[in-house]
């Protein structure tokens, strides 16, 4: 009787002339400052609200809440105050005599003040809002009404859909970056790639069209680019500039969001490191409470100094109890990219997760145990545990993705054997697994036959019917695919011991067969595969670099210097060589803005493996503001990714010293070649230690022989020795040489040019090289870019370079010492 007395009351307020003292209602509320106001005014003016009041009383509540920081918000507090509850019926009784935006403002503010999910009156607003989209009357809120449904997790509703099309009409018509932002993060899950492909460009257009661009439109670009898995440089890159404009929006939570991001896109920025690192630094006191310290763990901690690390593990000691399950995993995964394997720390870790194990569902479980085993954890009850929990999974699971991420990381587990009920529930998923699936499985199965953990002989030979059909199934699976993107897809995430040789070869003849699917589009993704399966197929790589030619303008200058990677690994070049590497580099010379300090590094030494040494690039690196500014940028890289830059630094100095000396460059890591040289392993293998017997026996005795020989630039040779013009060998006896203590092996190290004694005139020094499986392509016996650099560097250094493939070495024609004998004196006293 009330609801039906309010609803009369409502349709002849909605008909009547608004007086005075309601618009000054209407005054009051949007006036208010805190929301006990609100709440007085709607206790004494109940009778007197029309919806346009209950919709504004609403909204002022959120509005209040957005002024103040997270942890000052009172949302439970409104949520069960009771005149919200009022607020709340009258709301759910007037929603059909609502204007269009008060509909959709309503909605956004009860969502934001997080009501339940399937809240009554959310449910009423939604559906109110569906019939007017479909009466076409909602266009102007449709944005923000369709962060309400993505908000309220309709990712796949048929309305989501509804929207997507509306979209699809109108886009050209959008000019406005923040509403195209909401409207592609909402609709990011029922798109196809063509219309994904064309919000890409209209947020590009736009983002590029507008002088200041707010901080939450680019985040919101970044989560779309997430959603829909693409990391597409060009907008990546101008969020990361609005990101780096916009200090003062980097707090703690935005900036691990973004952490978060770049992280499952594949993209990273020093320069935004640098930004975060000092940011947080400064502020690493406030960071008090485990939800935002752990934020700061996962952002500073792999980047952090060993004081700040050191400061943040005894933190992390210090308040491990207070952290929920999820503020676990974060911690375990941050100290795997760490490399931390703080005892304390973990030990801590392990002693909480027991409380903490059933509330993660399953590939969360998955994810655990793995950073636990990579930490190297010995708790062996929590492994147990864990075991029991992962095979409950297995047993009630029916996702194909999920069964082999449980397998495989069963077999990660310490003591962890072949049950009947892994190969029965594999046996059973096949069919419906895709590559990386079936690569989950074979990786498991060949670990555990390589430890021998197979129980009985019954689970053996199930276990190799079960490595039979996997097989089976790959090769199925690679002769049916007709779509290289596809393939591309699953093919990212496939590796291993099993790939590569039972694989492989299949999966090069699928890609020879889909060859004209290659595309500017899809030749990043297909050069990545090249790069990781090292084969080095003539047609494929002929297609990419008439692809690369013909699209220049369409590919990203960073993907090009994948590209260039591709071709100066494999030491590979196409028919038009000339013109594919002239392009390549004029494209990446007129873009040199695109690449970080630390990636023109790496530029400049993959042009240099391919002998290329442009001059703008060569000047712009060995330059000492651009030097000083790579330094601070190494602070904020990984340690892996810090030796990869150091190290290829070092080459192409090394490179530009030998082949362009016009440039003037002065080698500067001497000390640098140093320090490596001694924390490597210098003794001497066994294989070396026979050579270096038989060279001795050839040229007539150890004098006139060395082994691991430092060259000028810091080049380790395996042997080296000296003939005169008539071929005979000169003995090293007049000089210092050191003897390793227990083989009498010679490890004289000459470094620099001046400690080199002249030679006699035709005398030559030789460089005997062998070169192990690494220095060839997979399918070929192509010596790769790196060894083909070391010969054409060591002849300028005045050697005649023999190198000594291993397929010939270890050849059923050299398998006697004689055979070898005849091997080294036939290459010895070749005439070059």
């Amino acid at each position: 009787m009330l609801c039906l007395r309010q609803v009369s009351l409502f349709t002849l307020r909605h008909c009547q002339v608004r007086t005075l003292s309601n618009d000054l209602l209407l005054s009051q509320i949007n006036s208010c400052t805190h929301e006990d106001e609100v709440f007085s005014l709607i206790g004494r003016n109940k009778a007197r609200l029309s919806e346009k009041h209950v919709g504004s009383a609403l909204n002022m509540l959120w509005q209040l809440q957005k002024k103040r920081p997270l942890p000052l918000r009172t949302s439970n507090y409104i949520r069960n105050h009771s005149q919200f509850l009022a607020l709340h019926v009258l709301a759910e009784n007037s929603v059909e005599h609502m204007e269009n935006e008060v509909v959709v403002d309503t909605l956004y503010s009860i969502l934001r003040l997080n009501v339940e999910d399937h809240d009554s009156l959310a449910e009423v607003l939604v559906t109110e809002a569906w019939k007017r989209l479909e009466r076409q009357v909602l266009h102007c809120s449709l944005s923000k009404f369709a962060l309400c449904l993505y908000k309220q997790h309709m990712h796949f509703s048929p309305l989501i859909g509804k929207i997507a099309h509306i979209v699809d009409m109108k886009l050209d018509s959008i000019q406005d970056i923040r509403i195209l932002s909401v409207l592609m993060i909402s609709i990011s899950d029922v798109i196809s790639q063509s219309f994904r492909d064309r919000l890409l460009e209209k947020a590009e257009q736009l983002l590029g069209a507008e002088d200041e661009v707010h901080f939450n439109y680019a985040k919101r670009i970044a989560l779309f680019l997430q959603n829909v898995k693409l990391a597409y440089h060009p907008l990546l890159e101008k969020c990361n500039k609005i990101f780096l404009k916009s200090a003062c929006h980097l707090d703690i939570h935005n900036i691990s969001l973004i952490f978060g991001l770049y992280e499952q896109l594949g993209f990273d920025n020093a320069e935004f490191r640098l930004v975060a690192k000092q940011l947080l630094s400064e502020s690493i006191d406030e960071y008090n409470d485990p939800e935002t310290f752990t934020k700061l763990f996962f952002t500073l901690g792999p980047m952090a100094g060993p004081k700040v690390r050191e400061r943040l593990l005894v933190t992390a000691v210090s308040m491990a109890e207070g952290f929920s399950s999820h503020q676990v995993l974060v911690t375990l995964k941050t100290m795997q990219k760490m490399k931390c394997r703080n005892s304390h720390l973990l030990q801590k870790m392990a002693s909480i997760l027991h409380k903490h194990l059933d509330n993660y569902h399953v590939l969360q479980l998955v994810k655990l145990a793995q950073y636990l085993v990579l930490l190297r954890c010995h708790n062996l009850e929590l492994f147990d545990k864990l075991k029991k929990l992962l095979f409950g999974f297995l047993k009630s699971s029916v996702i194909p993705g999920d069964i082999a991420a449980i397998i495989r990381v069963l077999a990660m587990l310490p003591s962890s054997q072949v049950e009947e009920i892994i190969i029965n529930k594999a046996t059973a998923v096949l069919p419906q697994c895709r590559l990386p699936h079936l690569n989950c499985i074979a990786t498991a199965l060949v670990k555990w036959n390589h430890y021998d953990q197979l129980r009985w002989q019954n689970t053996s030979e199930l276990c190799a019917k079960l490595l039979q059909k996997l097989n089976d199934c790959g090769f199925q699976r690679l002769q049916k695919a007709n779509n290289l993107d596809l393939l591309l897809e699953e093919l990212t995430y496939v590796n291993g011991e099993w790939f590569e040789e039972v694989l492989c070869e299949e999966t090069m003849a699928t890609c020879q067969r889909l060859t004209d699917q290659i595309t500017w589009a899809n030749v990043l993704p297909f050069s990545f595969f090249l790069i990781k399966t090292n084969y080095r197929c003539a047609s494929l790589l002929d297609r990419i670099s008439s692809v690369t030619v013909q699209n220049i303008d369409k590919i990203h200058p960073f993907e090009i210097y994948f590209i260039l990677y591709l071709f100066s690994i494999l030491n590979y070049d196409p028919p038009a060589n000339e013109e594919f590497f002239e392009n390549c580099i004029q494209r990446l010379i007129s873009n040199l803005s695109c690449f970080e300090t630390h990636h023109l590094v790496l530029l400049g030494h993959v042009l240099a493996v391919a002998g290329y040494f442009p001059p703008v690039l060569i000047k712009m690196i060995f330059n000492v503001s651009f030097l000083s500014k790579l330094d601070a940028q190494l602070e904020v890289l990984s340690d892996t990714s810090k030796q990869k830059v150091r190290s290829c630094l070092m080459k192409l100095n090394r490179a530009v010293c030998l082949e362009c000396p016009e440039f003037h460059i002065p080698w500067f890591h001497e000390r640098y070649c140093q320090h490596v040289l001694f924390k490597g392993n210098r003794r001497i293998s066994s294989l070396r230690q026979h050579v270096h017997r038989m060279l001795a026996e050839i040229l007539g005795g150890s004098h006139y022989t060395r082994i691991s020989v430092l060259t000028p630039y810091y080049y380790e040779i395996d042997f080296e020795c000296i003939l005169d013009k008539n071929k005979r060998p000169l003995s090293y006896m007049a000089q210092n040489i050191l003897l390793d203590d227990s083989e009498g092996i010679h490890l004289r190290h000459d470094i620099k040019d001046t400690e080199r004694k002249a030679l006699p005139p035709g005398a030559q020094r030789i460089a005997l090289e062998f070169l192990g499986p690494k220095a060839f392509s997979k399918d070929s016996r192509q010596m790769k870019g790196e060894s083909a650099m070391k010969k054409r560097h060591l002849e300028m250094l005045g050697y005649r370079v023999v190198q000594i493939p291993h397929f010939e070495w270890n050849s059923m024609v050299l398998s006697t010492k004689e055979a070898q004998l005849e091997y080294l004196k036939k290459h010895l006293y070749e005439t070059q």
